[in-house]
């Protein structure tokens, strides 16, 4: 007996030591990639050699004639900001822009141009856990989904009840947008552009566990769940554009970059094949991620005037 306790105890040592060194390693990279930083992330490789083109529109975006909205004043915990950018016209055409993780809405600033030359009204907020908004960490779209429904009410209260409201994203803004769409948005947001959402935070966090980091997806997922139910009061489970796209009503243009590596194509195609609104889908052709634009700005103008302008 006391022998068998003996290699009980020498073999639950080590089993004690990987399963505390798998709630560590899972603590970390919870912090790694939930935790707001306060600063955007330097561009990749793909994104530096359109650095001179984006920092033109950064200065267009920064002397712009503006103003600040935002949300839950008196609730520091809550409270988020956004620039509105009014049309040079009178307009009943708006849009609000959904910028990408770790970004803010600054990052935006060629999509909120393009928007702005064809004469729309933009609004361009600064999500959770990102830029002047407050949040110590991110909430991968599903809290930023409701308050997307709000700056809907806002605009509307703002500029009238005969306005027309486009939603537009990229990145993580892209999968914002989706999961807005399952919400009771008002009558006035008309159509949804999302490039390069991905369709689930579970199906995103094991793809990356695969890929960046080689590491499989149990026990790390179970625990950075429970980690994130406690920091933000979810489950990473309930975070899916494709459950709340069955639920929309709305026409839909999804943009993907084929050559994608950090949110995998067939995570449109996935978003893509549940949706029984109207829709329309653009995969991009040597484009990686959140390079659609880039790669060919006026057929990206295009694409996206088209189809948005048949409901606006």
């Amino acid at each position: 007996m006391r022998r068998d306790y003996r290699i009980g105890l020498s073999f639950m040592g080590p089993v004690t030591l990987a399963a505390s060194g798998l709630a560590i390693l899972s603590a970390k990279l919870y912090d790694y990639a939930f935790r707001r930083i306060d600063y955007v992330p330097d561009a990749s490789a793909d994104e530096q050699q359109y650095a001179e083109k984006y920092f033109e529109y950064v200065k267009w975006y920064q002397e712009v004639p503006s103003s600040t909205w935002s949300l839950n004043q008196g609730d520091p915990e809550n409270y988020i900001v956004a620039k509105y950018i009014p049309a040079d016209r009178p307009s009943k055409k708006s849009v609000i822009i959904a910028h990408g993780y770790k970004g803010n809405g600054e990052t935006m600033a060629n999509f909120a141009k393009m928007f702005h030359d064809w004469g729309y009204h933009v609004l361009v907020p600064d999500d959770r856990g990102h830029g002047a908004s407050s949040g110590k960490y991110i909430n991968f779209g599903w809290i930023d989904r409701l308050d997307y429904v709000q700056w809907s009410q806002l605009m509307v209260r703002k500029l009238g009840k005969d306005i027309n409201i486009a939603l537009f994203g990229v990145s993580m803004g892209g999968a914002t947008v989706q999961m807005a769409s399952g919400e009771h948005l008002p009558p006035q947001v008309k159509v949804l552009v999302s490039d390069c959402g991905y369709s689930s935070l579970e199906e995103e966090l094991v793809f990356l566990l695969k890929q960046q980091f080689h590491l499989p997806k149990q026990p790390i997922t179970g625990i950075v769940s429970r980690l994130n139910q406690k920091r933000l009061g979810f489950p990473i489970s309930v975070v899916s554009s494709t459950e709340q796209l069955k639920k929309n009503k709305l026409p839909i243009l999804f943009i993907h970059g084929q050559l994608d590596r950090f949110v995998p194509s067939w995570m449109t195609e996935k978003s893509y094949s549940v949706v029984t609104a109207p829709k329309a889908k653009w995969i991009v052709k040597n484009a990686t991620h959140a390079e659609s634009y880039w790669i060919d700005p006026l057929r990206y103008h295009y694409h996206v005037k088209h189809f948005i302008e048949k409901f606006i």
